[in-house]
């Protein structure tokens, strides 16, 4: 049995330079091929100390994957990786422009059931969270590439943005399903 190192960070898992720019189809490459080798089916007929690796594997696989292409979890994870602890984000404070919007756009969310073409203003606000996400990535992908400790602790504030963000595009998906 081909066995996955389950200490490896990600990016050695999947062969990848430690970077937040990511080449996304050497990375569905790579993990395609990592699961066809250790996918439980095919060891179905094997011990069950190998059936157990093949599914502690193919786990530590989908989990690498599934972080390495979301942006939010990668930079998340190299961000770990560097020393911040993101899971015990006790800081509270926010750049107080950043939360205003935040409200801005919460309220406008909150008003579009009261609109008369709730579907289209929900479109509008989406491109609205793109844009800004897309100009988050970037700046964090100049700001990873710097890799020093100032650039790193505006990398663990911009996560943060982001995470408001992805919340906020979650809800829009929540409403459009609704008034679709």
């Amino acid at each position: 049995m081909i066995t996955v190192n389950l200490t490896e960070n990600f990016f050695t898992l999947f062969g990848l330079p430690e970077c937040y720019e990511i080449d996304f189809v050497a990375l569905a490459e790579r993990f395609r091929k990592l699961q066809h080798t250790v996918h439980p089916d095919k060891f179905a007929n094997a011990t069950d100390l190998d059936r157990r690796l093949s599914v502690q594997q193919s786990a530590r696989i989908n989990e690498a994957y599934q972080t390495l292409k979301n942006p939010l979890l990668r930079a998340r994870y190299m961000l770990e990786l560097k020393g911040f602890d993101m899971a015990d984000d006790t800081d509270s404070a926010m750049d107080s422009e950043f939360l205003m919007e935040q409200m801005q756009l919460r309220e406008r969310l909150e008003q579009i059931k009261y609109s008369a073409d709730p579907i289209n203003q929900l479109n509008i606000v989406n491109h609205e969270i793109d844009a800004a996400l897309n100009e988050l990535i970037t700046k964090i992908t100049d700001l990873f590439n710097l890799a020093n400790k100032d650039a790193l602790r505006v990398v663990y504030d911009y996560v943060r943005r982001m995470q408001f963000m992805m919340k906020l595009r979650q809800e829009i998906q929540m409403l459009d399903e609704e008034y679709s």
